[in-house]
């Protein structure tokens, strides 16, 4: 998206707040599942992790905090904790971020620089594909979704910022430090 026709910040304010975001909604812990498991198969309880862009309902901090995993939240409009942009993370999740992101380059490497050596950031989002009607994509329709990834830009994306792997599967992308 141009960035001229990037949604103010009040904007994004209410749209976020529309979402029915239940910690304890089990159709919303299932949708996010994937990261908690590749968390749960990576790491232990002694690793510390960053749920970025946690939004209203940090269902992945609930998950993880459950299984005893200490992890923080950081969310621009919902959990603005700037003390936790200052530590350093094994494992830090994105789930239905990136898509919003106004600045990704600059995002990617915050993110990067968060994480320890051996650290892995995952993500999950809808990437687009040659096979997809652009036009009918239903993702494009969110008017906060300012930036969508191709397989080639997570390539991409890895190369340019030095991660040593970058994984895609299906909707979760897993950059490792």
């Amino acid at each position: 998206m141009d960035f001229k026709n990037f949604p103010t910040k009040e904007y994004e304010i209410k749209r976020y707040s529309e979402h029915n975001n239940d910690v304890n909604d089990v159709r919303y812990q299932n949708f996010v599942s994937p990261i908690v498991n590749e968390v749960l198969k990576d790491f232990t309880p002694k690793n510390f992790g960053l749920d970025f862009g946690c939004g209203t309902g940090p269902v992945i901090t609930k998950l993880l905090r459950d299984k005893d995993y200490p992890i923080t939240t950081y969310d621009p409009f919902f959990h603005n904790n700037l003390e936790a942009l200052n530590k350093s993370y094994s494992f830090i999740v994105c789930c239905e971020v990136i898509e919003h992101f106004h600045n990704p380059l600059k995002e990617f490497k915050l993110l990067k620089s968060l994480l320890k050596p051996n650290g892995k950031l995952y993500c999950m989002t809808d990437l687009f594909s040659e096979t997809i009607n652009f036009k009918t994509w239903y993702y494009k329709d969110d008017h906060t979704h300012v930036i969508f990834y191709h397989k080639n830009t997570i390539r991409w994306l890895k190369e340019f910022l030095g991660f040593s792997k970058a994984t895609v599967n299906n909707r979760l992308i897993i950059f490792e430090v």
